[in-house]
């Protein structure tokens, strides 16, 4: 994590190598900006004049000074305009903070002071500008370089940033610092295990990382082997598992409150840490890319010890149906018929349709043995997702519509964003099977592959009040998002912390 720490000295009198500021487009020269040309910059004005720097949301503006002997930096960002919904404008903080850390980053730079902005400007408090700018200061500095052996390849993570403000906003400023730098670290494992290559990141591994986080934060914990999972009926699972020589996995972790009453939430992450398609396999083309097929696990397993640090008072329980999806001679086949936890049957038409399969003996679990008032799943599901929302938003599918408002609402706080799909009846006869309960894919008549796949999922839910998260298009290599590089995003962590911590 990155270390921070707090002053109430004006911006210009700390010692740092360089100075970050956020303005919006009412952007003047201003005293601040005069201390700071006095101290450091003596051409200040005249380089915002040269550049025509405004203010517009994602303008930047670096500038060399010195202090005495030392070089130092200024970098000033923009935001826009105000007139902006609020949560347009905290997402603009972050992708300012993105790209502020970028800068330093390339003119490796590791003392920052940064002044914090107005919290007003985002209709929000000190400590949710504090913990957004450096949950998004810590997903910025991530890079996977553990199989690099060229340092000048790698980039500095050691960053120490004094974040300044007013002394009487010090104390909600330290909650937001402790808060976000949990995020950042809780989005940084789970993108971090994505990017690990499958030959690592095997099923059993995750497992066993999702058992060390729950015996280090004193969460319940059950994880069952593919030989329980096989007598205990879990036939989906364990059909996409056959075809691999690793063995499946399902994790539970629980995390609970001593709150009275509290209700409790299910979040289900698919994990399949390597898909191949199966007997269905994919085209050779970004097959690699599919080392990412556990982005939900890794989300919920990561949030779960997120939770553990941030301590909401809601009881929540996490279920992670791990496995792999390989082609051999003993790989399930298009045309075989399993047969569910709950009891369902489906014929496999597809078996890259898997992860609706291992989600469905997940769900059908918690129905049973927890007594819910909500469940959340969050999978990388289906490329039609990727295809009709692209990779700024994933799709939400849910006929609930007082739970569907809890996810909107908290997507718009945390940063990770959906989007609704349709998900009316009309398209729930596109998954009857002639031969079976359903089918695992959607009739082509129909087409709308990533709905069928949710009505496919809303057979092992019950009555309980359920939304569907398809990260097909979020969840790996977003473009032109600061804080991001190429590779996985942790997408989900911040959105589930979010609904949690703020559930009402």
């Amino acid at each position: 994590m990155i270390k921070c720490q707090l002053s109430s000295l004006p911006l210009w009198q700390q010692d740092a190598e360089a100075y970050i500021i956020f303005v919006d487009d009412t952007f003047s020269y201003n005293e601040p900006m005069k201390e700071l040309a006095a101290r450091f910059y003596p051409a200040l004005e005249a380089v915002f004049e040269r550049q025509k720097f405004k203010g517009g949301a994602g303008e930047q503006c670096a500038v060399s000074g010195s202090d005495g002997a030392k070089a130092v930096e200024l970098v000033i960002i923009g935001l826009g305009s105000i007139a902006k919904p609020w949560a347009d404008r905290l997402e603009r903080l972050r992708r300012a903070t993105g790209q502020a850390m970028r800068i330093v980053e390339r003119l490796k730079i590791g003392t920052i002071a940064l002044q914090l902005p107005d919290e007003h400007w985002f209709a929000t408090d000190a400590a949710t500008v504090a913990k957004e700018v450096v949950a998004t200061m810590n997903m910025a500095v991530y890079h996977f370089d553990q199989y690099i052996t060229d340092e000048s390849r790698k980039h500095r993570t050691d960053y120490e940033v004094t974040l300044c403000a007013p002394a009487l906003l010090h104390d909600a400023i330290a909650v937001g610092v402790e808060q976000g730098s949990h995020i950042g670290f809780a989005v940084n494992q789970a993108r971090h295990w994505c990017d690990l290559p499958p030959c690592v990141m095997t099923p059993r591994h995750m497992a066993e990382h999702a058992e060390r986080i729950a015996k280090s934060h004193g969460l319940k914990h059950t994880i069952f082997t593919q030989k329980q999972i096989i007598e205990m009926g879990m036939g989906g699972l364990w059909a996409v598992s056959k075809g691999s020589a690793e063995e499946c996995r399902l994790v539970i972790l629980e995390y609970r409150t001593t709150h009275p009453n509290a209700p409790t939430i299910a979040l289900v992450g698919k994990g399949v840490t390597f898909d191949s398609g199966g007997l269905s396999i994919k085209p050779a083309a970004r097959m690699d890319e599919m080392k990412d097929d556990m982005a939900g696990a890794a989300a919920v397993i990561s949030t779960m010890e997120l939770l553990a640090h941030l301590k909401p008072q809601v009881n929540v329980i996490g279920i992670a149906p791990i496995t792999e999806n390989l082609p051999s001679g003993t790989a399930t086949k298009p045309g075989d018929i399993v047969q569910f936890y709950n009891g369902k049957t489906a014929e496999i038409k597809n078996t890259d349709a898997e992860g609706r399969l291992i989600l469905a003996d997940a769900m059908s679990y918690a129905i049973k043995h927890y007594e819910l008032d909500a469940m959340i799943d969050v999978a990388t599901l289906t490329g039609a997702c990727a295809y009709a929302l692209g990779p700024f938003f994933c799709g939400l599918m849910s006929q609930d519509e007082i739970l569907s408002e809890k996810v909107i609402a908290a997507a718009k706080r945390s940063g990770d964003r959906v989007w609704p799909l349709p998900f009316h009846d009309d398209y729930k006869v596109a998954i009857r099977s002639t031969v079976a309960d359903i089918c695992n894919i959607g009739n082509e008549s129909y087409r709308a592959g990533s709905i069928t796949a949710g009505f496919f999922l809303q057979n092992f839910v019950g009555n309980v009040p359920w939304v569907h998260l398809d990260i097909a298009g979020t969840s790996f290599n977003v473009p032109d998002l600061s804080y991001y590089r190429p590779g996985a995003t942790g997408f989900g962590v911040r959105l589930m912390a979010d609904l949690v911590m703020n559930w009402q």
